[in-house]
């Protein structure tokens, strides 16, 4: 039966993470810690959210409600309302009266960080405004649910730990477009925002193009649930490590233990079996989330997702996508696209196989401490770390040769098309689309692919598209009919993709009340493969005007959230 009052969701809540870890020895207890201050130990800190005033619902995700088998009435409800917007003190038994942020390390590229903890020590570096209020079970599957916007934590580094709107509505959109399109993900439950308390960013002026943000702008406050199996990280399992590895206190070799096998339990159990030696069973998960990882890795290209800040603490260990900051999608096709002006060439669109693998390394360091002792359960975690480029390679190869509906990779051909869609400034999304049409002859193909071109091409071009084209088709003709090639690359090539100059009204309307846009944007994105009727595609499958490249804050934007 659907669950329909607050008291019957707040009876599914089971709390492993609280039951299971450590909370912080110098925690208040009570939920009341909210100044920035060092973490030395513990896994968790107690943390009351701050609720936003007056809040109105903006958004919810019907099938997110419907997987966790909640009735949709209850996003209006008074007290389901309040808890998701901030206010805790609505919470019944055997919920706890207050949440928790946890501490995670940072490091870039493999190499660790400590300059952005304000104490010079990575003992202030955490959630600095996402506050988990509830852990459950429903319908069979553990779920985590976390308020991102709900005020300041010990990890806050003098923040206010609150969210804007623009950037909740966002996050919101694309997690659920992100499932929509079949990529491990956490996600959106409801979004509310607040017209009584406003948040001031930096932000670009209209008709910006500037780099940096160019003025202050004060947008409604806003909190938005994301939900999801676990949010530990990789960070988090490296802040344990180093405190091991340093010997911080007496338990940081036992705690580093415990986080490791919590996240066994909460993401990999099912394939884990539980009666294994505690050493083989770090082996295994190793080899689970490489699996994992570099399949996620392959579909953030597959769909033309780029993340922008691929850091260890933006990289959850279970092996989902997580953390919608500065994220965009590619539109005109760029192997070094990267929208957060603040990411750099190395986290950009075609690095992110690499940056993932710098993460893992991360992970493999820590879990390498808990292997000391065991040589034959060493050789077997650093055999996977060796192997870790081989399946990265092999499950981006598998994915391109998906988008073109190959039996196996053909690597000139993927290289050749690559320099092509360069050559012609494509749209990502809309070739591959095209492409996946296969319409009944090469003229009539190239036709179709050049409406997805940002210039003309001239004769050369065009030539080297027909032998390219030709090429492809008879590969495809010698594996089998081209109607069920077609079909099977349409399902894995969207029809729709997010485009910000889109987006961007969605959250500019809900700033004055008007949510109309950002209900279309759910519908729109909740079915990317499917063919767009005509209205649709008149307005969402558009290639990108010429006044939105280089705009601040549409073709690349700050983390000003």
């Amino acid at each position: 039966m659907p669950i329909t009052t607050f008291a019957k969701f707040a009876e599914r809540a089971d709390h492993s993470l609280l039951d299971s870890l450590r909370a912080d020895p110098q925690a208040s207890g009570d939920g009341q810690d909210h100044r920035p201050r060092q973490v030395f130990s513990g896994h968790y800190v107690p943390v009351s959210p701050k609720p936003i005033p007056a809040p109105e619902t903006v958004a919810h995700s019907p099938e997110l409600f419907q997987e966790l088998g909640l009735d949709e009435a209850l996003v209006h409800d008074e007290q389901f309302r309040r808890l998701f917007s901030g206010d805790i003190s609505v919470a019944q038994e055997p919920m706890r009266p207050w949440g928790w942020a946890t501490g995670y390390a940072l490091s870039i590229y493999g190499s660790e960080y400590i300059q952005q903890c304000p104490f010079g020590t990575g003992n202030g570096y955490g959630d600095g405004r996402a506050i988990s209020v509830f852990e459950g079970v429903f319908n069979g599957q553990r779920w985590e649910m976390q308020l991102k916007g709900g005020g300041p934590t010990p990890y806050c580094r003098g923040a206010d730990g609150r969210a804007v709107l623009r950037s909740s509505v966002r996050e919101f959109l694309a997690q659920e477009f992100m499932h929509a399109l079949g990529v491990p993900t956490s996600r959106s439950l409801t979004l509310y925002m607040s017209r009584a308390e406003s948040v001031r960013r930096p932000w670009y002026a209209p008709n910006s193009a500037s780099f940096d943000p160019d003025i202050l702008v004060d947008n409604p406050a806003a909190i938005t649930t994301r939900v999801a199996p676990s949010f530990l990280r990789v960070g988090q399992l490296e802040l344990f490590a180093r405190r091991a590895r340093s010997e911080a206190h007496p338990e940081a070799r036992n705690e580093l233990r415990m986080i490791v096998n919590h996240l066994i339990e909460r993401n990999y159990r099912p394939e884990i079996d539980a009666g294994l030696k505690f050493s083989e069973q770090v082996v295994a998960l190793a080899q689970l989330f490489r699996g994992r990882l570099t399949t996620l890795m392959a579909d953030w290209i597959r769909v033309g997702y780029c993340q922008g800040n691929f850091n260890s603490d933006n990289c959850a260990a279970g092996g989902y996508t997580l953390d919608y900051g500065p994220f965009g999608f590619c539109e005109l096709f760029d192997p070094r696209f990267q929208p957060w002006t603040g990411g750099g060439e190395h986290f950009c669109f075609f690095n992110q196989p690499a940056a993932a693998e710098a993460n893992y390394q991360m992970f493999w360091v820590a879990l390498r401490l808990l292997l000391e002792d065991n040589p034959e359960a060493l050789a077997g975690l650093d055999a996977i770390r060796d192997g870790f480029a081989k399946t990265m390679q092999q499950a981006i190869e598998a994915m391109w040769a998906r988008k073109l509906g190959l039996s196996s990779y053909d690597s000139a051909l993927v290289n050749e098309l690559l320099q092509l869609m360069l050559r012609s400034k494509v749209d990502y999304t809309q070739f591959f689309r095209r492409l996946s049409n296969i319409p009944a002859g090469i003229p009539e193909h190239l036709a179709s692919l050049k409406q997805s071109f940002y210039q003309p091409s001239d004769a050369d071009l065009e030539a080297a598209w027909s032998r390219w084209l030709q090429h492809w088709r008879a590969e495809l003709m010698a594996n089998g009919d081209l109607s069920t090639t077609a079909a099977a690359m349409q399902r894995v090539n969207p029809a729709i993709t997010w485009r910000e100059w889109l987006v961007r009204p969605a959250y500019e309307q809900a700033a004055h009340g008007d949510f109309s846009l950002v209900k279309e944007l759910q519908d729109v994105f909740s079915h990317p493969y499917d063919e767009p009727s005509a209205e649709v595609a008149a307005r969402y499958d558009r290639l990108k005007p010429r006044e939105f490249f280089n705009a601040g804050g549409v073709s690349h934007y700050s983390c000003s959230s």
